[in-house]
């Protein structure tokens, strides 16, 4: 656990690195198109990983369980549909 702790801080640091100097404009701008490829690929991965759990046979409430989201938004990963935030 605590190896993931510094990984994440390690992104956090280097997001604070990559902004480091720029006008808020510019900042807003960059956080914004880091935002959207970071989600766009954690979306990915984690629908990745939900398959592979369907695939080996758990319940869409295992599945939830494990993932730590709703019955219903295992529905939705599965499907490839985004939730109220988009994601």
């Amino acid at each position: 656990m605590a190896d993931r702790q510094e990984e994440v801080q390690r992104v956090l640091d280097a997001i604070d690195d990559a902004t480091k100097g720029e006008t808020p404009e510019a900042r807003a701008r960059r956080l914004t198109e880091l935002l959207k490829s970071v989600s766009e690929k954690v979306r990915k991965e984690r629908r990745a990983a939900v398959l592979e759990m369907k695939a080996r046979g758990m319940t869409y409430r295992e599945i939830a369980a494990a993932a730590g989201v709703s019955f219903g938004r295992v529905r939705q990963i599965i499907d490839d549909k985004p939730d109220d935030d988009g994601q």
